[in-house]
């Protein structure tokens, strides 16, 4: 049987497809912003000598690199309010799952990015009489920086597309309006291929100038 593609039917609800997209970039941002913050700290935990910080934050990084995005989401949603006096919404438990799934990912990019510098450099500092903090904050992480931008912004893509598991627990997002639209309109393949091609078109050109990024740097180097 022959198909009648019908796109009509899709930009006719255009207002939840914008909706969705909002709520797709609004989740992205925030949990991007929550990851890259917690991982710095989590990332200076893991190369710490000191077993009180390193064991609990390399702890947390396992648990959260070795389990499921999806199950993270759904446990915060599900279980969370069970054992805790805490009543959270879709997106305050797809912020939570997803949050902290990349802080355990932009950790080991900080870590590898600390790793990187050269011995001399921590030597250097520690020379002019500079702590840990002082040695981190004005000597390693500024040249370290530099080489982690790319892995963060390949971070930043896989996040963004990792957003659609929010539909399960019925937030908002792009994937969760596309469901909508294609239930009362009955046309599945039209919607998801232009939902396909909003992701495409907003992850695209991040894709390309983080290549374009890494053979600067390349050159640089």
């Amino acid at each position: 049987m022959e198909h009648i593609w019908d796109f009509e039917s899709v930009f006719t609800n255009w207002r939840l497809l914008l909706i969705g997209l909002g709520n797709t970039v609004l989740l992205a941002v925030v949990c991007l912003g929550i990851g890259l913050f917690l991982g710095l700290f989590i990332g200076a935990a893991r190369y710490s000598k000191n077993r009180l910080l390193n064991v609990p934050a390399s702890v947390f990084v396992e648990v959260f690199r070795n389990t499921p995005a999806l199950v993270q989401i759904m446990w915060f949603f599900f279980a969370f309010p069970i054992i805790s006096p805490f009543r959270i919404d879709s997106f305050t438990a797809a912020t939570l799952g997803l949050s902290l799934n990349t802080a355990a990912f932009c950790s080991e990019i900080y870590r590898a990015g600390i790793q990187s510098i050269h011995r001399g450099q921590w030597e250097a500092a520690k020379a002019l009489g500079m702590r840990y903090g002082e040695q981190m904050r004005r000597v390693i992480l500024p040249q370290a920086m530099r080489r982690m931008i790319p892995a963060f912004m390949n971070r930043a893509i896989e996040l963004t597309k990792m957003t659609s598991l929010a539909s399960v627990i019925a937030f908002g997002e792009l994937v969760h309006q596309a469901k909508t639209i294609s239930t009362i309109e009955f046309n599945p393949i039209e919607t998801y291929t232009v939902v396909g091609l909003i992701f495409f078109i907003m992850i695209w050109p991040i894709a390309i100038a983080v290549r374009g990024l890494e053979r600067r740097l390349s050159r640089h180097e």
